[in-house]
């Protein structure tokens, strides 16, 4: 029997995105429970949907919380088994929402990542599967080929994923926010849960990057240190193997000083505020390797360059 499905699209001053690419959900999905929510706009996202889209729930957030807690919030009050993780600068294309909930009937799958055609500077690169290693005391990750398997990750923003097993690992971590690495780190947890993550290259979306919330609200400096200070957090929030946090130890005073010397005042800052944040790590980080079932290495086994 066909899993119901539920659209979760957090928004923040996207009105006319959502103006855009709303049609194209709403066609694509014609049974779904569609779902925005407004992380405290200043445009006039609200009205617009309120006026235009009688159908779709609005969930209005007094208080900007950031895409995790957005996201978080949309998965809580969807009716849906499975739940479809739209951006609002992505655009679904036919026949993609068929496809990717086939893989469900594995009970083993947490989510499958849609295949992302991302707009980029006038050229279309195929996004959505990923794979990484450990290096320099860091998980470095990286685009990996578009074929259809497992994947390390699955994007926030244009993925499909089970409510259910969402839910029961906690859904995205808010200490990333504003944005980036809360979906890796979610995927990464559900990995080690013993779940898999898959990417569908016949499910697919478009994906116009330059035109999301994060180029329009954000400074290059500002997005950067956030990068940086989350790659931190990553680590000291999921990595348990002893050697690895030795490798991380080690190389921290080469990357520390490396971005005195080239004036990377992004990577200090974002430093400087990953420690802030430590306070709020610990007991995640207790929480996210209680129910692990495969090692860090076990995971980053399946996904590593060869």
């Amino acid at each position: 029997m066909a899993k119901k499905i539920s659209v979760v699209i957090p928004n923040y001053n996207g009105k006319n995105l959502l103006e855009k690419n709303l049609p194209q959900v709403a066609k694509t999905c014609p049974n779904c429970e569609i779902i925005v929510v407004d992380d405290a706009s200043t445009d006039d996202s609200v009205a617009f949907i309120r006026d235009k889209y009688k159908n779709v729930k609005l969930q209005e957030l007094k208080q900007n919380k950031g895409f995790a807690r957005a996201v978080n919030s949309g998965v809580e009050n969807a009716s849906g088994e499975l739940v479809l993780l739209l951006n609002t600068d992505v655009s679904p294309r036919a026949n993609f929402l068929e496809i990717a909930s086939s893989h469900f009937n594995n009970q083993s799958v947490f989510a499958v990542s849609l295949a992302d055609y991302s707009h980029e500077n006038g050229n279309v690169v195929v996004r959505g599967r990923g794979g990484a290693r450990f290096k320099k005391g860091f998980l470095s990750h990286f685009k990996a080929e578009s074929r259809a398997g497992e994947t390390l990750w699955v994007s926030g923003g244009s993925s499909l994923v089970d409510r259910k097993k969402f839910l029961e690992l906690g859904g995205f971590d808010p200490v990333y926010a504003p944005f980036y690495w809360e979906d890796i780190d979610l995927s990464w947890r559900a990995q080690k849960s013993g779940y898999i993550c898959l990417f569908e290259p016949k499910a697919g979306v478009d994906h116009f990057h330059q035109q999301g919330a994060i180029k329009k609200n954000y400074s290059s400096f500002f997005v950067k240190t956030i990068s940086y200070r989350n790659q931190f957090l990553f680590v000291w929030k999921n990595i348990s193997d002893t050697f690895y946090l030795i490798e991380h130890i080690l190389w921290l005073p080469y990357h520390l000083a490396k971005s005195i010397v080239t004036f990377d005042i992004a990577f200090i800052i974002g430093f400087l505020w990953a420690v802030i944040k430590v306070p709020n790590l610990i007991l995640n980080s207790q929480l996210s390797n209680l129910n692990s079932q495969l090692s860090d290495r076990e995971v980053l086994s399946k996904f590593a360059k060869p």
